[in-house]
């Protein structure tokens, strides 16, 4: 086979048709810049909707829920060891929120290196006095250069300085839901009341915004020194460690681990947020199957395109065989125009794709649900390129395979017999 020769005569019939092979490669264009704009969108909006909440969740979280005891006396009692006990009504028990030996836990984390990081937290329920009003709102005393590297904490503070918590004393940063209920501007004093009573005042020094209306009508932020003064407490007391992990996939192994070890209750992700990591499994399910679909369509087209030209092109096929070329030879000059058609029309697909996908991305989208969001998010992961390229050359060389095949099997006898 004269690989060269074979390739001339298939350059030949591709511009001989030019028309049919320029529909044919603005098919496969078409194609795979809609399935490289569409897998970059909505793996964007995957990545925006996870976001939302996981790089906000902790991989592993330790605390102590205020829970029945499981170990009742009448359990512990010799008398009754062989028996079954129904006991109703079970109060929780004088259990502490506070995490135990929380120094220790944290030394703990440090030599650890399966972590990547961990952030301490205080979460305690306060009254935020408006007037003669009272409203129900949650403050978090956190670590917030922890929470900045870990958590994008600064990415929600919609106004003002995430770190202004730590520079200022006695401030504090509120949801944007709660900042106009009680109509607090940055730099107004808004008073607050612990559950044990005590009025405490703290500076507004910040509006923060998650994009969950209802998280932002009751949630505010200060530091853990602060919320430590506030609700009487000494400085080694902590609700909450929020881990990540190197590895997501060991959270939940290393969270029973973790429980065992430090004697509390600790949560992995998976566990939180199983419906967010289903619901993106399915979006980029669908987006793929789409995509996947608009190349299977373009390759039909192709598939149809050289039908024609191998009817159009008997003559030539059977003056082809009787001087010397082999059926293989035919059948490879046809796939040639078909992996021809697919490489041009793949080549400008990657090129229009990109330049889609940087128009989507300029695209504005403003909404207060997501305030950090400015434009349509788009995700320009090579996978999807490569994944384009070869289904784009995958799909015509089968669409290219048949008609190649059929034209392999022309007698030349019949066709110039019947001329």
């Amino acid at each position: 086979m004269n690989l060269k020769l074979i390739t001339d005569i298939a350059r030949s019939l591709l511009l001989a048709r030019w028309k049919q092979t320029l529909v044919a490669a603005i098919g496969v264009t078409f194609s795979i810049t809609m399935f490289i704009a569409l897998l970059g969108f909505m793996n964007g909006l995957n990545d925006l909707l996870d976001g939302l909440v996981l790089n906000r969740t902790p991989h592993i979280r330790l605390y102590n829920e205020i829970k029945p005891n499981d170990h009742q006396p009448v359990n512990q009692s010799k008398d009754f060891k062989s028996s079954y006990n129904f006991i109703r009504s079970v109060k929780a028990s004088t259990n502490r929120q506070e995490l135990y030996n929380s120094s220790a836990i944290l030394a703990t984390l440090d030599k650890d290196e399966r972590v990547l990081g961990y952030a301490p937290k205080i979460t305690s329920q306060v009254f935020f006095n408006a007037g003669t009003t009272d409203i129900t709102g949650v403050i978090n005393g956190i670590d917030v250069e922890e929470e900045i590297r870990l958590f994008h904490f600064k990415d929600y503070v919609t106004s003002g300085a995430a770190i202004d918590i730590n520079r200022t004393s006695n401030s504090i940063i509120l949801g944007k839901g709660l900042a106009e209920k009680l109509l607090a501007n940055l730099g107004d004093v808004v008073q607050l009341t612990t559950a044990e009573g005590e009025r405490f005042p703290l500076k507004v020094v910040g509006y923060y915004q998650s994009g969950i209306a209802d998280y932002d009508k009751v949630q505010s932020f200060a530091s853990v020194k602060t919320v430590q003064k506030i609700m009487g407490k000494p400085g080694n007391y902590i609700t909450d460690i929020q881990v990540k992990l190197k590895d997501m996939s060991k959270a939940p192994a290393m969270a029973k681990e973790y429980s065992r070890l430090f004697q509390c209750d600790a949560e992995d992700i998976q566990t939180a947020n199983a419906q967010y990591e289903t619901g993106s499994f399915i979006r980029t399910l669908i987006s793929y199957a789409v995509g996947i679909t608009l190349l299977i369509v373009a390759g039909f087209g192709i598939f149809n395109i050289l039908n024609m030209m191998i009817y159009e092109k008997m003559d030539s096929i059977a003056i082809l065989k009787a001087t010397g070329f082999s059926g293989r030879d035919v059948k490879w000059i046809f796939l040639i125009i078909a992996m021809g058609i697919g490489f041009i029309g793949g080549i400008a697909g990657l090129v229009f794709g990109y330049l889609l996908s940087l128009i989507i991305d300029q695209v504005p989208f403003t909404t207060s649900a997501l305030p950090t969001v400015k434009t349509y998010p788009v995700n320009y992961s090579l996978i999807y390129y490569l994944i384009g390229a070869i289904f784009s050359l995958i799909t015509t060389y089968f669409a290219g395979w048949f008609p190649a095949r059929k034209a392999s099997k022309v007698d030349p006898v019949i066709i110039i017999r019947g001329k």
